[in-house]
């Protein structure tokens, strides 16, 4: 099935929360998620014909886990010798105030 760029992926902060308390249980929460700015996911979203984003796992050579961000085409396709993400900034330490989503 081909993507449009449209997909409703949207869930409400109840379900997020529960996918996120789930993580932290499974993994003792020594990383929790990154961040990604604008302007990197700019650049991946502006390619020619890109309709949005696959992220997969990935883990630095200490063992730290990171996410690679990468563009993707209506026919599923990576965009992969395009503009691919710089690495995130992690958290922790970088995780902002506590919320239902890091604590």
């Amino acid at each position: 099935m081909p993507f449009t760029g449209n997909e409703d992926q949207e869930i409400s902060l109840e379900e997020a929360s529960k996918l996120t308390e789930r993580y932290r249980e499974a993994t003792g929460g020594a990383i929790l998620g990154g961040y990604i700015s604008q302007s990197a996911l700019k650049k991946i979203l502006d390619q020619d014909d890109c309709v949005g984003i696959r992220y997969y796992y990935g883990q630095e050579e200490d063992g730290t886990p990171q996410a690679v961000i990468v563009g993707v085409l209506a026919n599923e396709d990576d965009i992969y010798e395009g503009r691919l993400a710089e690495r995130s900034i992690l958290c922790p330490p970088t995780c902002g105030k506590k919320n239902s989503l890091n604590s």
